[in-house]
């Protein structure tokens, strides 16, 4: 009779027990770094990151901008200046698919214009230039 007792009795203070673990603090989420071409899933398994290296994306650079009215736009024609809102020397942004990724200066190369990469936008500062 004795063992019968005891085992609701355990099972009462295992749940009891149970209870307490679950009023523990959360622990914090750990992500993977993204090196290599594979990434772990959660269950662990590993995908590889090769079906999305060929997605085409449109990299374009701004040079500057201005606003104008439709008058002043038809009033240019050949040879007019049309003044921009940035200084000369100072960094282009670079944008992938319209968001801005980095900054960086014109070089030339092999008689082509390029780009040189001089500062990379967080992605903090990505998200705060979504609002």
């Amino acid at each position: 009779m004795s063992d019968q007792t005891s085992k609701p009795a355990a099972a009462a203070s295992a749940a009891a027990a149970g209870g307490a673990a679950a009023a523990k603090a959360p622990e914090r989420a750990r992500f993977d770094d993204l090196a290599g071409s594979t990434a772990k899933t959660a269950n662990g398994s590993e995908v590889s990151l090769d079906m999305i290296l060929d997605v085409p994306i449109t990299l374009s650079l701004e040079v500057g901008s201005a606003s104008m009215s439709v008058r002043e736009l038809l009033q240019l024609n050949q040879g007019s200046v049309v003044e921009l809102d940035r200084l000369a020397g100072e960094p282009m942004d670079v944008l992938v698919n319209g968001t801005l990724v980095a900054h960086g200066e014109v070089v030339v190369v092999n008689d082509k214009f390029g780009i040189r990469l001089t500062d990379i936008v967080s992605p903090a500062q990505r998200v705060s230039r979504l609002n």
